[in-house]
């Protein structure tokens, strides 16, 4: 275990208890302020990574696979209400409790796990949208999947206006998807007892087994549950029993409306492709695009393609959402590290889009589908990493009090658990055991080897350290409404305080601010970069106009400083404004540095704002930001 202290910071800190429930009135207006989180993360459930699963359980088995959607819906619904418990009453995302819980390598392999399964997530986005833009307009897959990247533009561009508009958005899209179903259903007119008697369980061969991994990884996928416990806390409760009992329950009711219209997107899909494909016998449509290209035939209808088309865009576009959040949310709570929204949503789309256009140029547009569905399977695979710890979050009565889970809602949800890592698990080594009866491929072999080892380490140390380490984790893991005790609270006296000064209007303010802190008890310290082409060329040999005109103004103002009473010395830098800074206040052994925000936007934010995001983590004393 880390003896390191823990850094909390909220989560999704933009837009964190930005929605205040207690202003609501009694009655559905106050339901109402709790409605938005699940529909964020009930999209992941019916991205186009689902259709390429109900699709092809659909066409090959008929009816027989609902029975699995259901359960799967079923586990979804009781997953995500534990996730959301975690975020309401602990006020901690599940990377972040992770974080406090688990060893440093522990936590750096669920983080790696968690980011292959937002990609895996990304690349079915991708290739959805891109699908559903060939289909409705004839332009080649593979522009259609570069022009996914400029979703991120719209992603950020409703973010500026509240998480409520953002669910919003989310809603109407989700609305466009069911509808867009509704009359395909209509059109097709399934057997009604046919569809009854696919709710009722049967075996499963290994070709089903298959595609129930699948759509059982596209249902109940696992960066969901990461996202679900951060977007909880975007609403403000009252921090008191029945605060937390109020928003417990408005936010099981959210989950229960929201995953079951999921629920009946995919059924849709599913039934639309039983009832047009598998009745007609055409059992080998396991493709999108073939499955767009009989509907008009098999249905009689040109509408229902168009539909189809339409819906699978809007599942495309509702659902890049999830990965965007859900990796700001791994991000910050496995790493501390927070990055412009516009860098890590691109970070994510370029490494979903890489295996996409690969996958295109090589094999053409053949095997999409087959992507499509080995991208579940690989979300499929990663939901243990997540549920298992989990279960012990929310079951720990020392960090959840009177809200921890009680034994039958627990036994259920170790019940789901072992039924995912058993299915996952068997699916893994029917195609394991394929694969290693081939001769050759022994780098292959070896890796996959390694990787089950790895596996089985991790599924061991999230499932059993909990257990072991329970007094150590009273300690390290509190409830929100917990008071630390201050026993420290002593700070080193500054003696000399360094200035970064850009010659500019701020350097007053920057001055002030500075001698605030010191007032006459201090030395200080003014700082100031020269970056002329020949300063940054030849360092402090330079002898240019600009250099003597900054060394002028140095004296000018320490002088008049100086006169003032203060002790005040200066120093002038050369080339990179960054290290020349970090030098100086090392150089002159400084305990405080003073800079300027001058609050740039867009491209100047990443020029400007560089220098400060820098400089504060190559230096080990305080850093005072003034916004100019």
């Amino acid at each position: 275990m880390s003896s390191s202290p823990i850094q909390y910071q909220n989560s999704l800190s933009e837009v964190h208890e930005s929605v205040d429930t207690n202003q609501s009135k009694k009655g559905w207006k106050r339901a109402l302020a709790f409605l938005g989180p699940a529909y964020l993360v009930s999209v992941g459930y019916m991205d186009p990574g689902n259709w390429a699963t109900d699709l092809q359980g659909g066409a090959q088995f008929g009816y027989t696979l609902i029975w699995v959607l259901l359960m799967s819906n079923l586990m979804a619904l009781l997953l995500q209400s534990l996730s959301a418990r975690l975020g309401i009453v602990r006020r901690r995302d599940l990377a972040q409790a992770n974080r406090e819980v688990y060893p440093p390598l522990v936590n750096f392999c669920l983080y790696v796990f968690a980011e292959i399964a937002i990609a895996a997530c990304d690349l079915a986005e991708v290739l959805g949208m891109a699908l559903g833009i060939y289909l409705l307009t004839g332009l080649p897959l593979i522009w259609g999947v570069c022009i996914t990247v400029l979703d991120t533009l719209l992603l950020l561009w409703l973010q500026k206006f509240g998480i409520r508009k953002l669910e919003a958005f989310i809603v109407a899209l989700v609305a466009i998807i069911g509808l867009s179903f509704l009359i395909e259903i209509f059109l097709a007119k399934p057997d009604l007892h046919a569809v009854a008697k696919g709710f009722i369980p049967g075996l499963l061969n290994k070709n089903a087994l298959y595609i129930a991994v699948g759509i059982i990884g596209a249902t109940v996928m696992p960066h969901n549950l990461y996202l679900h416990s951060a977007l909880v806390q975007t609403r403000k409760i009252k921090n008191d029993n029945a605060g937390i009992k109020r928003a417990l329950k408005y936010n099981l009711l959210d989950s229960t409306i929201a995953l079951n219209a999921a629920f009946f997107v995919n059924a849709a899909i599913l039934v639309l492709a039983a009832s047009v494909f598998f009745s007609s016998g055409n059992t080998h449509v396991a493709k999108i695009e073939d499955a767009h290209k009989l509907l008009s035939p098999l249905l009689g209808n040109k509408l229902a393609p168009i539909l189809f088309a339409i819906a699978l865009i809007a599942a495309g576009q509702s659902s890049t959402i999830t990965g965007t959040l859900a990796g700001q949310i791994v991000m910050e709570g496995y790493l501390q590290l927070r990055i412009n929204p516009l860098l890590r949503r691109l970070i994510t789309r370029i490494i979903a889009i890489a295996p996409a256009v690969i996958t295109i140029l090589v094999y053409g547009n053949e095997k999409i589908d087959a992507l499509l569905v080995l991208s579940q399977v690989i979300l499929s695979v990663q939901l243990g990493f997540a549920v298992i710890p989990l279960i012990h979050f929310v079951s720990d009565k020392s960090t959840m009090g009177e809200f921890a889970i009680k034994s039958y809602t627990k036994i259920a949800a170790w019940l789901v658990a072992i039924i995912l890592i058993y299915l996952n698990a068997k699916m893994v080594l029917d195609q394991s055991l394929d694969f290693f009866e081939e001769p050759g491929n022994f780098i292959w072999k070896g890796l996959i080897l390694i990787c089950a080892t790895v596996f089985i380490w991790l599924f061991l140390m999230m499932t059993f350290l909990p257990i072991f380490n329970k007094r150590k984790l009273r300690d390290i893991a509190r409830m929100h409404n917990d008071i630390p005790v201050l026993q420290n609270l002593e700070v080193k006296a500054n003696r000399v305080i360094a200035v970064s000064l850009d010659f500019s209007a701020a350097d007053e303010k920057l001055i002030a601010y500075a001698i605030a802190q010191g007032k006459q008890d201090v030395s200080y310290v003014l700082i100031h970069i020269v970056e002329s082409p020949s300063a940054k060329y030849f360092g402090e040999a330079s002898d240019d106009y600009e250099t003597r005109k900054d060394q002028e103004r140095l004296e000018a103002l320490s002088k008049q400083l100086n006169d003032a009473g203060y002790r005040v010395d200066f120093v002038l830098g050369y080339q990179n404004r960054i290290t020349e800074i970090v030098r100086i206040v090392k150089m002159k052994e400084a305990d405080m540095l003073v800079m300027g925000a001058h609050r740039h936007r867009g491209l100047k934010d990443y020029i400007f704002g560089e220098t400060i995001e820098s400089v504060r983590h190559q230096v080990e004393i305080p850093v005072l930001i003034v916004n100019v």
